[in-house]
């Protein structure tokens, strides 16, 4: 199947329709089918054939801007299984990871599917992605997700059910992705799989669950050391010369952590940087 649909509006296609207010409605197209509003109803017949970027008008006279779903807006909307990785996550990942065409990338812990979609497209026609999830309900709501998005299913992804550390049955994999409660759990599977050079990508929710996966990365000796960072999202409202920041923000969603697998048995620099007194208890401090 293919990556992105173009051209005129088919049946089978997502549109989102957006009012004179900015409200965001979600519609897949079929002949015949009609949309309901509060201000109208839409037939279907009407968008498909037309233009991404058509204005359609409801019986009720009300305006609605149409396109296709840009992935982000998809991601937030997709039916849930468990919590989906937000765009600001998914692309910091895809940047902070290098995830490139072509690359080899294992997934651990699916969710929903939302980052899965990043990724598929991010490794391109000739990449590969595996998925494993614990959860078959949560794996088939995934498959659903993804299927959905791109129109069927992906030659270049693999979803297996099961545990990471039990069913990971990839090497030479340059990207490994951990979405999940205990990632330390995962960390020597993901070294045995990762090609040197490669990166481990961690996304945790916690200070408690991100000061364990970086330490267990120090502890394992396969890896450089871990960068952890979260990110924030600030809108604007610009309106002539009102600029301002917006009321409301996406704050913390997640942390990630990064690091990079040195080649086999290379033990890595000792840190120059020492850790503050107390950062790992009184007993380690006077030990």
């Amino acid at each position: 199947m293919g990556f992105r649909r173009h051209g005129p509006f088919r049946p089978g296609d997502q549109v989102q329709l957006t009012d004179p207010k900015n409200k965001r409605h979600t519609v897949t197209l079929r002949e015949g089918g009609t949309f309901h509003t509060h201000k109208g109803s839409i037939a279907h017949d009407d968008l498909i054939g037309a233009p991404e970027g058509s204005v359609v008008r409801s019986s009720g006279g009300t305006p609605y801007l149409a396109f296709r779903h840009l992935l982000p807006d998809y991601a937030v909307s997709m039916p849930r299984g468990a919590a989906v990785v937000y765009p600001k996550d998914a692309a910091m990942i895809v940047a902070m990871a290098d995830i490139f065409p072509g690359a080899r990338v294992v997934e651990a812990g699916v969710g929903s599917g939302a980052l899965t979609c990043f990724l598929l497209r991010a490794v391109g026609e000739s990449g590969r992605v595996t998925s494993y999830e614990r959860r078959e309900d949560f794996a088939e709501i995934a498959r659903k997700n993804v299927e959905k998005f791109f129109g069927g299913p992906m030659e270049q992804w693999r979803l297996v059910v099961g545990e990471f550390t039990a069913a990971l049955d990839e090497s030479e994999v340059d990207r490994v992705i951990l979405d999940m409660l205990a990632p330390w759990e995962c960390v020597d599977a993901a070294a045995k799989a990762l090609t040197p050079g490669g990166v481990i990508c961690c996304y945790v929710a916690t200070t408690t669950q991100l000061s364990r996966i970086v330490e267990t990365l120090r502890e394992h000796g396969s890896f450089t050391e871990p960068h952890s960072w979260e990110t924030l999202l600030r809108d604007w409202h610009v309106e002539g010369l009102a600029v301002r920041p917006d009321h409301r923000m996406v704050g913390h969603t997640g942390f990630l952590v990064t690091a990079r697998r040195m080649a086999e048995g290379v033990t890595p620099p000792p840190r120059r940087r020492r850790p503050a007194k107390g950062a790992y208890g009184e007993e380690a401090a006077t030990g």
